[in-house]
C-alpha cells in the first residue's frame, strides 16, 4: 500500500544517539563483542528508598489516572527542589510533570512556535533541539561555539543570531555533549542581551544539574538573573540524577500562560505521565539526597581517568568538562590519517566494525570533526574501550 505521510515528519531524523545504541545492541545479539559508548544512561541502579516508594504506590493502589499536570505533592516537591537548590519561586501551579524532560521540551515548542518563528541554539547542541523546532513548524538558528570558546556562546554570539522573528532560545548547561556549564558571570552577561528583547523565551535544560563538578556552584539561568523570571522556563528532571531513565519524569516551571498551554497541549497527547514514577520521583525529590554525591564520585572519576587517557590518543583533542558523563573529543586529526575515513561520521563506523567500540558522531550534535562517547559505564569498560581505539589507530 501506497500512501503518503505528513510533511511535517519528513522535516525530521530519527535520534542519531538512539541509532547508535540500536544498531550496538543488533551487533551483540549477533555474537559481535561491542562495547557501546553511545547511551547517555547512568549504569547505577536507581536507589532502594525510590524503588521502594514505588512498590508501595503500586500496594496503595495509586495506579490510576492522576491530574494531566502530574499529583499535587511532587509539584510541591519541585517547588521546594528549586527552592533548595536554586533559590527560585515556583507554585505549583506554574509546574508541569511529564514523560520525560524531552516531553517538557517539546510540549514548550509546541506550544511556543509556529511558523515563520526562530528558536536560537547554541551548537554543540542535544540531537533533538533542532528537530522539536522543525516539528513545531519554526526554523533553527544554529550558533556555533567551537572549543576556542569552551563550546559557550558569548553575549555578541547571541545578540547578533536575535532577530524580530526570534521567539526562543534553549540553553543547556552542564551540556549533552560537550559537559561544560556556563558560570554565573556567563550567565548574567546573557542575561543583559535577554532583557533587551522582552519577546524572547528562554528555555533552560538542567537534567545535568546534580552531576557536576566545576569550580564553583552550579548555576541555572534565573539564580543569576531572578528579574527574567517571566521570560525564563527551568526545566529538569529525575532520569540521569536519580538512574531514573527508564522511569520517564521530567518537569518544566515558568510563567503560568506558557505553563497553562503546554498543559493544555499534554492534555491532548500523553495525559498525565505514569502514576507510580511520580511517586518514585517525589521519593527522589523529598528523601536523602545523599545517593547523588556517591554516584557523583564514580562519574568525575571517569571523567578524569578518560580525559588523560583520550588525549594520549593519536590525533584526539578534548577538553576538560564541568559535569554530565560525556567526553567530547575533536578526532579531526585522526581522521586525516585514515584512509577512506572521510568525516566523523565514517571514523564512528569505522571504530564501530574495526575496534568493536560505539560512540556517536559529532555531526548529530552540531559539530563536525568530534565523536561524543559516554563514559556512564565502568571504569574497566572505559580502560577496554580506549585500548581498542588505540590499537586501531
Amino acid at each position: 500500500m501506497d500512501f503518503r505521510l505528513s510533511e511535517r515528519i519528513t522535516r525530521v531524523k530519527p535520534s542519531p544517539t538512539m541509532a547508535v545504541t540500536a544498531k550496538a545492541a543488533e551487533l551483540k545479539r549477533a555474537g559481535k563483542d561491542i562495547i557501546g559508548l553511545g547511551a547517555g544512561e547512568p549504569d547505577f541502579d536507581t536507589p532502594a528508598h525510590i524503588r521502594e516508594a514505588a512498590i508501595e504506590a503500586i500496594r496503595a493502589g495509586r495506579t490510576r489516572y492522576t491530574a494531566v499536570e502530574g499529583i499535587l505533592e511532587l509539584r510541591e516537591a519541585i517547588c521546594e527542589k528549586f527552592r533548595r537548590d536554586n533559590h527560585i519561586e515556583y507554585q505549583p501551579d506554574q509546574v508541569l510533570v511529564s514523560s520525560g524532560a524531552k516531553q517538557s521540551i517539546y510540549n514548550l515548542c509546541m506550544a511556543l512556535l509556529g511558523p515563520g518563528d526562530e528558536a536560537i541554539i547554541p551548537a554543540p547542541y542535544w540531537v533533538s533541539y533542532p528537530d522539536m523546532v522543525l516539528l513545531a513548524d519554526a526554523t533553527p538558528v544554529i550558533v556555533a561555539a567551537g572549543p576556542e570558546q569552551h563550546f559557550k556562546i558569548t553575549p555578541a554570539q547571541l545578540e547578533a543570531a536575535i532577530t524580530p522573528r526570534t521567539r526562543l532560545l534553549i540553553l543547556n548547561s552542564p551540556s549533552n555533549p560537550t559537559g561544560v556549564a556556563y558560570s554565573r558571570a556567563e550567565l548574567a552577561a546573557l542575561a543583559e542581551v535577554v532583557r533587551r528583547h522582552p519577546a524572547v523565551i528562554v528555555a533552560t535544560d538542567d537534567i545535568y544539574e546534580h552531576i557536576y563538578w566545576g569550580r564553583e556552584p552550579f548555576c541555572t539561568l534565573l539564580t543569576a538573573a531572578p528579574d527574567l523570571h517571566e521570560q525564563v522556563v527551568t526545566i529538569n528532571g529525575v532520569s540521569k540524577v536519580y538512574a531514573m531513565t527508564g522511569w520517564r519524569i521530567g518537569y518544566a516551571a515558568g510563567p503560568r500562560k506558557l505553563i497553562g498551554a503546554m498543559k493544555k497541549l499534554q492534555g491532548q497527547s500523553t495525559s498525565n505521565p505514569n502514576s507510580i514514577a511520580q511517586y518514585a520521583s517525589l521519593a527522589a525529590l523529598s528523601g536523602d539526597q545523599a545517593c547523588i554525591a556517591e554516584m557523583n564520585v564514580a562519574f568525575r572519576q571517569r571523567h578524569d581517568w578518560l580525559l588523560e587517557a583520550l588525549n594520549s590518543l593519536p590525533g584526539f583533542r578534548c577538553l576538560p568538562a564541568d559535569g554530565a558523563f560525556y567526553a567530547f573529543p575533536d578526532v579531526s586529526e585522526a581522521i586525516g590519517g585514515l584512509d577512506g575515513v572521510a568525516d566523523d561520521t565514517a571514523f564512528a563506523a569505522f571504530l564501530l566494525e574495526h575496534a568493536g567500540v560505539a560512540v556517536v558522531p559529532g555531526a548529530a550534535f552540531g559539530a563536525p570533526g568530534h565523536e561524543r562517547l559516554s563514559f556512564a559505564c565502568s571504569l574497566e569498560t572505559l580502560e577496554r574501550a580506549v585500548e581498542r581505539i588505540r590499537a586501531v589507530l
